[in-house]
């Protein structure tokens, strides 16, 4: 059962110590807490796996639990992908292009971080749709701090401007880091407004990407003083459908997302769903009904988000006792299931009851994504067996997965 905690956070030296002062070994607690290394060869088969056709966050992850290493799991793709309907060649990311995308990094002065490797951000081991690979330009000691993103309007009032500044300023002094996602208006605010006490930039494209231009004079003082962070290859050109990929890492590195000016069709409104479904908090700075950059903002404060006017109205709702124990329950469970899945191995089927299983997947599919347990339970086998039929229809084409743990074809 959750217990109460009976002590204060504290921050020493840009840590986050549970419990008042850290103990005089606490060093080396925390080395024996790192990950083990990558080896270079395991570290470059990662890349290559998750860059793969086919191959997402959660197909990578089972590849992995599946086959222990991405050496192993690189040579089985071919055949698991032509078992699950593929006929034509699977597309595999090659070592030549890893080895051009890390020099490109070098010559950035930026980095490849892998999951598990210790700069990879804590905030996001958790999330099942996490990135594996991530593009780093920047200071990664900041991911070490507890995280607030703030997003809204592009076209954002004076008003909005000013609140951003109260809040971010005010969130920063009492230790976290401001998250957002470098556009125009809220979000450059929140930037600007964090430099001195510690921000963290999403952005849509390949970090060798500026957009939109004019923050490029930002863009170089975060990388200075904060750090920037991008999903999308390098060289990626910002795209449409790349920003709401960004507006999930925004959500997730944090533990609370501020919503400052939202319309109704926004994508600040995509990153607070995506908070809720992360078990992020929502808060929602209130507005005039009569303005149409307030109506998204006021309909989540209708549908339970936490109404803001102060900084401390936040630090009171993160420190309330009762979210305290409930999200040290959420994490418990999370990490007793992370531990069963774990220990649960993936069960390769026997040819009759793959084509079997194949066919009540498919059956059980539209293109209306339907949840993962919902179809477990449909198709009367094993979650195991289930689990590896669809990683081998996933490397095939043949379904896609969808935030929030959906799948449809």
């Amino acid at each position: 059962m959750a217990r109460l905690p009976n002590k204060q956070n504290v921050f020493q030296n840009g840590e986050l110590y549970f419990g008042n002062l850290p103990p005089e070994n606490a060093h080396e607690i925390q080395e024996r807490a790192l990950p083990s290394p990558l080896s270079d060869q395991e570290k470059i088969a990662r890349i290559c796996l998750y860059r793969s056709q086919n191959v997402g966050p959660v197909t990578y992850r089972n590849l992995i639990k599946r086959y222990k290493t991405a050496i192993i799991a690189l040579e089985a793709l071919p055949d698991l992908a032509n078992r699950g309907g593929l006929r034509a060649p699977l597309k595999l990311y090659s070592k030549e292009k890893v080895h051009q995308e890390l020099k490109a990094h070098e010559k950035l002065g930026a980095r490849l971080v892998i999951e598990g490797e210790k700069d990879y951000p804590k905030a996001l081991r958790d999330l099942n749709e996490a990135p594996p690979v991530l593009s780093i330009h920047g200071n990664p000691t900041l991911f070490k701090r507890p995280g607030i993103a703030v997003v809204g309007a592009r076209n954002c009032s004076l008003n909005g401007k000013k609140m951003v500044q109260q809040l971010a300023e005010s969130l920063g002094q009492e230790g976290y880091t401001i998250i957002s996602g470098l556009a125009r208006g809220i979000d450059g605010q929140a930037h600007q407004s964090s430099l001195a006490t510690g921000t963290i930039a999403v952005i849509a494209g390949g970090i060798d990407k500026i957009y939109p231009p004019e923050h490029e004079a930002l863009f170089a003082r975060i990388k200075e003083q904060g750090v920037i962070i991008a999903e999308s290859i390098i060289g990626t050109e910002p795209q449409s459908t790349l920003f709401p990929r960004r507006n999930r890492l925004i959500s997730g590195l944090s533990q609370g997302v501020i919503v400052v000016e939202a319309a109704l069709q926004s994508g600040s409104l995509i990153t607070a769903r995506y908070a809720a479904e992360q078990n992020r908090d929502v808060f929602v700075v209130p507005g005039s009904p009569m303005d149409p950059r307030y109506r998204g903002s006021n309909a989540l404060i209708r549908n339970g988000a936490t109404l803001v006017t102060k900084a401390q109205d936040i630090l009171d709702a993160l420190n309330e006792p009762y979210r305290q124990i409930m999200k040290e329950a959420v994490f418990e469970q999370e990490q007793a299931d992370e531990q069963n899945n774990y220990l649960e191995e993936l069960i390769e089927p026997d040819s009759k009851t793959a084509k079997d299983l194949y066919k009540k997947i498919t059956d059980h599919l539209s293109s209306a994504p339907i949840f993962l347990d919902e179809l477990i339970r449909e198709c009367s086998y094993s979650s195991s067996i289930v689990l590896s039929a669809l990683l081998e229809l996933e490397l095939a084409g043949k379904i896609t997965r969808h935030p929030g743990n959906k799948i449809s074809t």
